[in-house]
């Protein structure tokens, strides 16, 4: 009854989350991330096996007090019906501490729990996943793991100590408990590449209760700034393990500690004349310390964990305070892409008429069917299902709707998106007529400015490191800019989508526009852009195709003097790719330089489709750009670029969906599609 209860507690509770398939960022935790405020995780074990209840939710709530009154923002990581939840409710600290079946969650066992939808409480290798993946530099817990007693025999090694090997965290400990081996422990930190430094004026590594353990640390730091500047330098060192700041207990529970290491030298004692071995050892002797000690053991580790809370927030502060000059790691390494999307989503009502001409103002008959869309969104989605996952950056509100985008989009990498309390998720209905061209369309978009330049700067990271930002026109001028000037500052290639004819002008309000490096417009937002900058447009658009090529060619001219490349969507005319000359055609590659060049225009037809195949054209730009930017990404040649793009617009528009679910990289390879025929390309000079 209590799980059935508290899981729907949760249950309402998840609409307050950051949510992708597997991890979920609180609120408090995002927001903190993406201004820049220092964050300390914390690890849930004490909750589910380190404490009884209420000891255990009493201690959690009160370590993240302290941290509070430090000024960080605690992010306790637990794993809720299989989802990884980085920062707690208090009604899901509730949940961790009441519920029976809670499982101890380390590295190994993440992909089965998250896999069979099971709960529990995170070790320190866990946790440092989790914080790491959320970009949490600093973690605090009571004692790490070690190399057991004998563990040179039974192999029988903690793996918090090969986590600290790889991952980049700052943990904060109380060193480890004299139970284990503690010499052979600090030898394996030194072999697995981690930066040990005790905390305050001695090399003394401490032993949990005990300042002192008999073994000195490599390294000493005296305060939380001196503490702040080693973490930074691994940070800019780019060294892939990471540093454990081992923090004595404070003199004034030294007569308490004291007991307890005595209790623990006889509970180790008595284990082994009872011959005690293996995975017993250990709570054997955590219970006889607690009998010893008449349960004063609990209130000493209580006091530690409160001292480790308040030096590592401290540390954290610090660290937070500190100039940034740092290397970002890899965006690929951490997210497995090198591509940021960053745009819209939305859910779409699509209403389609069954009749060729609609009739306003009376109701008519027809179908209306609920999908998702959103430019961005459409895009990150083509992308992902041609095998190259970006980081997709957005915004949703904490409501029903959310719920749905994300359970659809559960093959994209949603980790940037964030969910605000108080917001509405965008919404956006199309009345299309029978021939799947849109007739009216009314939407509720909000919540895109709320995709803002300091939501955005959190993923600075990933940004200076990814091959191609793409940039919808959904979002705020603000943060056009901000991606702009950072392109401009750090060559990195921006692909904007103009979304429509009203926003297609927003980089051309400033020189912003300049630091791009594509656009995929339609002829009408072409017109936009130079008619923003200030040049003359036709008020009419030509209706034949060789005056639709030559106004666009000329409209792509004015661009192409900063912009590398323009693809201009034609509909059913194809599409018209105009820049650098290579090779007899467009080079479509990445800029890296700024030249003088020669330019050139090539228009494709688009391919042929069945007026009982077409079904709906809302989503076949997206589904175009987006696989020209995979075939970009993937270093093919301009036409095999195109090719993929019009074979996806083509699966598109015979889909109820702005992108397919068939679409895969082999049906939109031009070399094995089936089916995939076209007329030649036309070729064209820019004077």
């Amino acid at each position: 009854m209590l799980k059935r209860v508290c899981t729907l507690v949760l249950r309402r509770g998840l609409s307050t989350l950051n949510s992708d398939s597997l991890f979920r960022v609180h609120p408090s935790v995002s927001q903190a991330i993406a201004e820049k405020h220092p964050v300390v995780a914390l690890e849930s074990t004490i909750i589910t096996h380190g404490m009884p209840y209420p000891h255990n939710v009493s201690t959690a709530k009160e370590v993240e007090a302290i941290v509070r009154a430090e000024g960080a923002t605690p992010a306790t990581v637990g794993v809720i019906e299989g989802t990884v939840h980085i920062g707690l409710s208090s009604e899901e600290l509730d949940f961790l501490a009441r519920y029976d079946g809670s499982m101890k969650v380390s590295r190994r066992d993440l992909p089965y729990v998250t896999s069979q939808g099971l709960s529990g409480g995170t070790t320190v290798s866990a946790t440092m996943i989790a914080a790491h993946r959320a970009g949490i530099p600093v973690f605090v817990t009571g004692g790490i793991g070690g190399v057991h007693r004998d563990g040179q025999n039974s192999l029988d090694i903690s793996a918090d100590l090969t986590e600290l090997g790889r991952t980049p965290i700052a943990v904060v400990s109380a060193g480890v408990k004299s139970i284990l081996d503690i010499g052979r422990t600090l030898e394996f930190l030194e072999t697995q590449g981690v930066c040990v430094a005790t905390y305050g004026p001695s090399k003394d590594f401490p032993a949990f209760f005990s300042p002192l353990s008999g073994f000195t640390s490599p390294h000493q730091v005296c305060n939380a700034d001196k503490a702040a500047q080693l973490i930074e330098s691994v940070l800019l060192l780019g060294i892939r393990s990471g540093v454990l700041i081992a923090v004595p207990l404070p003199q004034e529970h030294a007569a308490a500690g004291q007991q307890m290491e005595q209790a623990i030298k006889t509970a180790v004692a008595e284990s082994s004349a009872r011959s005690i071995t293996g995975r017993d050892v250990t709570p054997y002797i955590l219970h006889r310390v607690s009998e010893l000690t008449k349960g004063k053991s609990l209130q000493a580790n209580i006091a530690l964990i409160h001292n480790n809370a308040k030096v590592g927030s401290q540390i954290a502060c610090a660290l937070a305070k500190l100039p940034k000059k740092r290397k970002p790691t890899s965006a690929t390494q951490q997210y497995g892409s090198n591509i940021v999307v960053i745009g819209g989503i939305n859910v779409d009502f699509i209403a389609k008429g069954r009749r060729k001409t609609l009739e306003f103002g009376q109701t008519n008959p027809g179908s209306v069917r609920q999908s998702y869309g959103g430019v961005g969104r459409n895009i990150a989605d083509c992308l992902s299902r041609l095998g190259q996952q970006p980081l997709f950056i957005s915004a949703t509100g904490a409501d029903s709707h959310s719920d749905a985008v994300f359970n659809h989009c559960k093959h994209m990498n949603t980790s940037a998106v964030t969910r605000l309390e108080g917001e509405r998720t965008a919404t956006y209905c199309a009345v299309i007529a029978e021939s799947g061209e849109l007739s009216l369309g009314l939407g509720d978009m909000d919540i895109h400015q709320q995709i803002t330049e300091r939501y955005v700067s959190q993923f600075e990271q990933q940004l200076l490191w990814s091959t191609l930002v793409c940039l919808d026109g959904n979002i705020p001028i603000s943060t056009i800019r901000y991606v702009c000037s950072m392109a401009q500052q750090h060559k990195i290639n921006v692909w904007y989508e103009p979304t429509d004819s009203e926003k297609a002008g927003k980089p051309f309000l400033s020189d912003a526009w300049k630091s791009l490096s594509y656009a995929s417009p339609n002829l009408a937002e072409l017109c936009t852009m130079n008619k923003t900058l200030g040049l003359q447009t036709p008020e009419v658009l030509p209706n034949s195709p060789d005056q639709v090529l030559t106004l666009a060619v000329a409209l792509s001219r004015p661009l192409l003097e900063y912009l590398h490349c323009l693809v201009v969507t034609l509909g059913p005319g194809g599409v018209l790719v105009c820049g650098e000359h290579r090779a007899g055609s467009v080079n479509l590659k990445p800029r890296k330089e700024n030249k003088k060049r020669k330019l050139c225009a090539v228009h494709y037809p688009a391919l042929s489709v069945a007026a009982h195949e077409t079904i709906n054209v809302s989503g076949a730009g997206d589904s175009l750009a987006g696989a020209v930017m995979a075939g970009i990404v993937q270093g093919r040649d301009t036409d095999t670029c195109v090719g993929m793009g019009l074979l996806a617009a083509r699966l598109s528009i015979a889909s109820p969906h702005p992108i397919a679910p068939v679409l895969t990289p082999h049906s939109v390879d031009p070399h094995q599609a089936q089916g995939h025929s076209r007329s030649q390309p036309r070729f064209m000079w820019i004077d």
